[in-house]
């Protein structure tokens, strides 16, 4: 009998997923890079030019109207050590805003017809545990497949600053049993997304970063993004004790689909007019990746209960965080390891793009502040000046 709840639960969890592809146009997009505005300072947003003038914030912000660049700046040191000045090009590590990568990688598989969001994880992952046979990719991407996080597990110390391959991490994923049955309850789980990066090597017959690359990055001229280490690339800080200082240890190798890239304010604009705008994905991919997953789950924690949980990208008005509040809807992903925070949003109703990249950890309640007064400002909207409490 809890076989069979487990069958129902997970038919029914699936059954958005299953829509028929007839019923979306299911034409390959054309991946083609637009036409790049000039990588040049822009502060046509006045009110946030100032604010941002008058802050601590070090990072990068980039807000965008349709192909309309309205603001682009950086503020603070890439290395508060050497004192060298952040610039317009610098990389920042992206950290979970690279779960997008991710899961955008596994829907083109299924748009080329190699495999299937509903394919059972067992079809791609060998040798796989007799407990994961009902654990789909969808549950994956969707942060419910009941398979513990990296972060959740013993000895999470030693495995963060130890590097590691794929292999070593889906071998370690398989000695834990699920917390709940797929699909039941929404938990998120980096773990999730670095066995979807090693379903994406066996399905595509190339190493991850490698597909990322020729199948992302490179037809929309993402020549600054990538995974791992890279020049240029902008040292994370943390605020300590003593002072603002440098976070070396970043080992993303542990995440790597889940969130080892880095990339660029221009890049990261690219790539979002292209996902949004129908050139990366069909469009029945597309639905599935901002559609809501989420079971309903009492159990969920805060605002995790409210967010609709798509792959790798989230749906939510996360505006009402901020006070006064901004209800409009917005599809994003937020990003914080090794001394970054991020957040990339776009606001559907007016085609705003939001962009900020901080590299300093502990920026976490600017970098969500500084999205929500750009997107007031465009909209010539109330500008929020504090967070909600």
């Amino acid at each position: 009998m809890a076989f069979l709840a487990v069958l129902v639960v997970g038919g029914a969890a699936l059954a958005a997923v299953a829509t028929s592809r007839t019923e979306l146009n299911r034409a390959t997009p054309t991946t083609a890079p637009a036409e790049r505005p000039p990588v040049v300072v822009v502060e046509d947003l006045p009110i946030l030019a100032v604010r941002l003038r008058a802050s601590p914030f070090m990072g990068g912000v980039l807000v965008a109207q349709g192909d309309r660049v309205l603001f682009r700046q950086v503020y603070g040191a890439a290395d508060h050590q050497t004192g060298a000045p952040l610039k317009l090009d610098s990389r920042f590590r992206l950290a979970s805003v690279s779960k997008q990568f991710t899961a955008a990688a596994v829907l083109k598989l299924q748009d080329d017809g190699v495999l299937d969001v509903r394919d059972p994880v067992c079809r791609w992952i060998d040798p796989c545990p007799a407990a994961w046979a009902p654990v789909r990719i969808h549950h994956l991407l969707s942060h419910t497949s009941g398979i513990p996080d990296l972060m959740a597990r013993p000895g999470w110390g030693a495995r963060r600053i130890t590097p590691a391959t794929l292999t070593e991490l889906t071998t370690d994923s398989t000695a834990y049993a699920l917390q709940f049955a797929p699909g039941t309850k929404v938990r998120y789980s980096n773990a999730g997304y670095n066995l979807a990066a090693a379903i994406v090597e066996k399905a595509s017959g190339q190493p991850f970063e490698a597909f990322l690359k020729t199948r992302l990055f490179d037809p929309l001229d993402m020549a600054d993004t990538g995974l791992g280490e890279a020049a240029g690339l902008a040292r994370g800080h943390a605020n300590l004790p003593g002072g603002l200082a440098g976070q070396d240890r970043a080992n993303v190798s542990i995440i790597l689909g889940a969130g080892a890239a880095y990339g660029t304010l221009d890049d990261m604009l690219a790539w979002q007019r292209a996902l949004h705008h129908g050139r990366v994905l069909t469009a029945y991919s597309y639905a599935q990746m901002t559609g809501d997953h989420a079971p309903h789950d009492p159990e969920a924690r805060g605002r995790f209960r409210d967010r609709q949980w798509g792959y790798g990208l989230f749906t939510d008005a996360i505006g009402r965080r901020v006070d006064p509040a901004l209800d409009d809807r917005q599809i994003f992903h937020t990003g914080s390891w090794s001394g970054f925070r991020n957040l990339v949003t776009w606001q559907p109703d007016s085609d705003i793009t939001v962009i900020v990249l901080s590299n300093n950890y502990h920026q976490r309640d600017q970098v969500l502040l500084i999205a929500q007064q750009a997107i007031a400002e465009a909209l010539g909207r109330p500008i929020p000046t504090a967070m909600a409490r």
